[in-house]
């Protein structure tokens, strides 16, 4: 397979020098934003744990995401090859960071994703598909430490 490199680019920008300039550890802002060419800025911040805003979103709130988003995305391509028809698909997805040989690191993230799919017959084949969607997974395949999925499928009718 000849894959070519896909390049992303973000800007983060430190906008919490504008409180002042960051002298004292317990005092400086974390605040910081996120631009990416053509779409909107993220504004985010250190973990309130860490002396930051809790009300914006931190690096470690978006790890997590990006693992469970790039996961859905796995899976609805691996569905849709196979026929599967997903009707709704909802993942409560969490991690753990710990202190691991002196340095504080992600010790795992579990993913709860909850599908329903259209034919009941399907379930057993649908939920076979998320080991396929999790070795497929980019974001999973790139980080140090294990990405687990706790999933559900049922079958719905579409609304």
């Amino acid at each position: 397979m000849n894959v070519r490199p896909h390049r992303y680019a973000a800007r983060v920008r430190w906008t919490g020098g504008a409180s002042g300039p960051a002298v004292d550890y317990a005092t400086y802002s974390r605040e910081y934003v996120v631009e990416i060419d053509g779409k909107p800025p993220l504004r985010g911040s250190a973990d309130a744990h860490f002396r930051g805003d809790r009300t914006l979103h931190n690096p470690e709130d978006l790890l997590v995401a990006a693992l469970s988003a790039c996961h859905l995305l796995s899976y609805l391509a691996e569905c849709t090859r196979a026929g599967i028809a997903i009707i709704a698909y909802e993942d409560d997805a969490s991690g753990e960071m710990t202190l691991i040989d002196g340095k504080i690191h992600f010790r795992e993230v579990m993913l709860r994703p909850r599908v329903a799919i259209v034919e009941p017959a399907r379930i057993d084949e649908a939920m076979a598909l998320h080991e396929r969607a999790h070795a497929e997974c980019f974001i999973a395949n790139s980080v140090n430490f294990p990405v687990h999925h706790d999933a559900a499928v049922t079958s719905a009718q579409p609304a």
